[in-house]
């Protein structure tokens, strides 16, 4: 059993803006990293370009699920948007992590 300690509403504007500034700086190496790979400055895996189209389709489609998910439950507007964002951040973590260790 886990024990979740709400958050004060004073937080939430923080700890959101946090997740997007996550989001914001690991899409950045990510669009540099992959820039690079499609210029041939460094080596790039055959499936990347088809990688990067197919990973925001099912992104989007999460989020959306997210978003309906926290609504039906009467989450409150920061809860809904963190929501929506976390397929978002599972995939720049995922990817930052993956492209910067091939380097």
């Amino acid at each position: 059993m886990t024990f979740r300690m709400a958050a004060s509403p004073a937080v939430a504007p923080y700890r959101l803006m946090m997740q997007m500034t996550r989001i914001v700086v690991e899409s950045q190496m990510i669009i540099g990293l992959r820039m690079a790979g499609m210029m041939g400055l460094v080596a790039q895996a055959p499936g990347e370009p088809f990688r990067m189209v197919a990973e925001k389709q099912a992104a989007a489609s999460e989020s959306l699920f997210a978003i309906a998910q926290a609504t039906s439950r009467g989450a409150s507007a920061d809860r809904v948007m963190s929501a929506a964002l976390r397929p978002y951040g599972k995939r720049t973590r995922a990817n930052s992590r993956r492209l910067a260790a091939k380097r």
